[in-house]
Formats: C-alpha cells, sequence, structure tokens
C-alpha cells in the first residue's frame, strides 16, 4: 500500500526563488494542456497524451514566448502534464459512472493567487544526500527536518508551499500492511458536537472545539487585514499572518485526530460508525461546529489506519434510527428532538443517555453486517 510523510522544508532565500519559478513553470505548462485539449475538442480533433505534452513543453521551449521554460527540471513539467491529463480523465470517468464519489467538475485553469502551489518529481528529479538533505533537480540540496525515518525508499516527492508561506516535501513510499496484535474488544461510535464522540463501551471524548477558541485571534487579525489598503506591502504582510493563524487551527485539529483514531485502532478490533452526510449538516445553523469538528477528516483516519493495521471497519445507515431504538428491548421510541439527552423506554423501562444509547445501537448494527459479509449469525442484539 501507498503512503505520504511530509516532512518541513526550509529553503534558502535563492532556493526560494528557484522553487517560485518551478511553481509558475508548472502552472503555466498546466494551463497550456488544457488550453490545447478545449482547442483540439472546439475543432473536433483527437491528439494524444503524447502529442499534447510534446506541444505545451518539447516545442514550447523553442519558441520566444516559453524559452524560460527550459530553466526548470523537465520532469516537473512532464508531471504537470501528467497532472493535467488525469484531471481530464477523473471527469470522464466521473460523469460515466466509472469514479466513484461526487460528480467532478470539469478541470479548471490554475491561477498564480492559488493559495497552494506544487510541483511533483519522479526519482529521477529527486535524491537524499548522505547528510540528510533532499536534493531537487535544478533547486539545490533542501534542508530537511525529519520528524521520523522513511520506511523505505521513496517514489516521489511533491514540494508544497501553502497559504502560509510553509514549504513542505511530502514523500510517497511503498508498505506492507502490519497487522497488530489482534484485540478482544469492539466499539462503536456516536459523532456529536457538544461531546465529540461516545463510545458504546462508555467512553467519551471532549470536544476540543480549535476554531471555537481561537476565534477571538482569528477575528482581530481578520479586521486588521481589512483596514490595510489593497494591493500594499502590508496588506500582503497582514494576508501571510492570518493565514498561519488558521494554519495553526487546522494543524492542531489534525494532529488531534491522528492521536484519537490511532488510540481507537489499536485498542479495538472492529470499529464502527455512523455514516454521516457532513455536506449536508454543514448547510444547516451549525455550520461552524460541523466545520471545527471535522468529523469526515476522523472517520477518513479510522478507515485509513483499520486498512493498514489489519482491523475491521464499517460504516453504519446514515438512516439508521440509533437514537430512536432502545439498545436493551429494540423497541423503537420515536423520533426525539436534540435537547432530550436521557429517555426511558415505555416497553421495558430502561433508562438511556441518548448518545451511548445510540453508540451502542451503532455497534450492534455495524456488527450484524460485519457479520452478514462473513457469513456468521445475524443478532443486532449480540
Amino acid at each position: 500500500m501507498q503512503l505520504r510523510y511530509q516532512y518541513r522544508l526550509y529553503p534558502t532565500p535563492s532556493q526560494q526563488l528557484s522553487l517560485a519559478q518551478a511553481f509558475g513553470c508548472a502552472r503555466v505548462v498546466f494551463n497550456d494542456c488544457l488550453r490545447v485539449r478545449q482547442t483540439t475538442y472546439a475543432a473536433g480533433e483527437r491528439l494524444s497524451d503524447t502529442e499534447i505534452q510534446k506541444r505545451v513543453v518539447t516545442v514550447a521551449k523553442r519558441t520566444p514566448e516559453r524559452a524560460w521554460l527550459a530553466d526548470v527540471a523537465s520532469v516537473v513539467l512532464v508531471q504537470a502534464c501528467q497532472d493535467a491529463r488525469r484531471a481530464y480523465r477523473n471527469w470522464f470517468d466521473s460523469m460515466s459512472g466509472k469514479r466513484r464519489g461526487p460528480r467532478s467538475g470539469a478541470p479548471r485553469f490554475r491561477s498564480r493567487k492559488d493559495s497552494r502551489q506544487s510541483i511533483r518529481f519522479t526519482r529521477n528529479g529527486f535524491r537524499l544526500r548522505a547528510n540528510r538533505t533532499l536534493d531537487v533537480a535544478k533547486v539545490g540540496e533542501l534542508d530537511v527536518r525529519w520528524s521520523r525515518e522513511l520506511p523505505t525508499e521513496p517514489t516521489s516527492v511533491t514540494i508544497i508551499k501553502d497559504s502560509a508561506g510553509r514549504y513542505f516535501a511530502s514523500f510517497v513510499v511503498e508498505v506492507d500492511a502490519t497487522s497488530l496484535p489482534e484485540a478482544d474488544s469492539e466499539v462503536g461510535i456516536d459523532l456529536g458536537l457538544t461531546t465529540f464522540a461516545v463510545l458504546s463501551n462508555g467512553k467519551t471524548i471532549s470536544s476540543p472545539k480549535f476554531l471555537r477558541r481561537a476565534e477571538h485571534r482569528l477575528r482581530k487579525a481578520q479586521q486588521c487585514l481589512s483596514r490595510k489598503e489593497e494591493g500594499s506591502r502590508n496588506r500582503a504582510k497582514q494576508r501571510v499572518r492570518v493565514a498561519r493563524a488558521h494554519a495553526s487551527v487546522a494543524d492542531a485539529r489534525r494532529d488531534w485526530a491522528h492521536k484519537q483514531s490511532t488510540t481507537i485502532i489499536r485498542e479495538n478490533q472492529a470499529v464502527f460508525v455512523e455514516d454521516l452526510c457532513v455536506r449536508g449538516l454543514a448547510r444547516t445553523r451549525l455550520a461552524k461546529s460541523v466545520h471545527d469538528a471535522g468529523w469526515g477528516k476522523f472517520i477518513r483516519m479510522l478507515e485509513q489506519k483499520a486498512a493498514r493495521y489489519g482491523r475491521v471497519f464499517g460504516r453504519v445507515d446514515r438512516f439508521h434510527p440509533s437514537s430512536q431504538l432502545c439498545s436493551s428491548c429494540g423497541v423503537r421510541d420515536g423520533p426525539k428532538p436534540l435537547s432530550i439527552r436521557e429517555w426511558t423506554c415505555q416497553a421495558c423501562g430502561a433508562v438511556h443517555d441518548r448518545d451511548l444509547n445510540a453508540a451502542v445501537n451503532i455497534h450492534a448494527a455495524g456488527r450484524a453486517e460485519w457479520l452478514n459479509a462473513c457469513g456468521g449469525a445475524v443478532s443486532l442484539s449480540a
């Protein structure tokens, strides 16, 4: 399986200029590829990917308008062509139903004002030196902060500059899936806003609310930005400060989600969650809190780590009435407003905490689906 390992880079001022030139050339080649494809499609022509790459890279370098493309590594330009080709393939596959997930739109032109700039190098474009630096073609040896060791030799590296002006190296490595020691527990997870997660075994994870805690600092930084003159150097500096403030919130949320998801995967053999429609919930009056919780990122981390470490991961249908069923007798007691946090079953008299009862029902439904898929006996009360 392929994994990404990301590390912080600290290029020198001259290396930053070289990277900026590479970002710009890759953007121009990508846009040229899209433009050629649109033009040939409108003219009723069909060009192969090789012919398009030849036009926008090899032939373009010989023209006065694009002669500066020769100043950057050719692998950067080739990978930009590959990105444009993949964008079109994803769009066509999405329209024909071959690509899973939400329907993709038509590829868009890249802008120099995009908040994220990136270039990709394959094995012939970079090298890891003995002095623990990253040697990139026509850029030089970049200083890398190795927070952890790479498990295997990387197959490619992507150099990224984010909106806060930080540089990262993202390596792609091939690793074998490793199985953790088998655990004797399973868990269902009910996600919420006041309490981030309630587990079917009774454990709770409180919501850190990173955005809410940083709101005052973010508001002051944004107000300061709005008072700067358009196009001024002070406005550009303040824009970076705002981006760094938002990046610190996102980094803290990502780090926290990694730690919580890793703990859950290590302690449980099977993990079941509700298949929430986060996009729909983000259009309600709770949008800011939903985005701050980061449910989608947390669920994806659980799924990816379960596949990596040999655990079972399952999604329960979002229309499953987990908050309406009694986890003791299975009687459906009807919908309840969010203000009701505790209720008593009219059939058996059991008193339930709303979130814990939902987590138990999610575990039972997910386990039933899992056993059914494996050919075992199915029982929601198991």
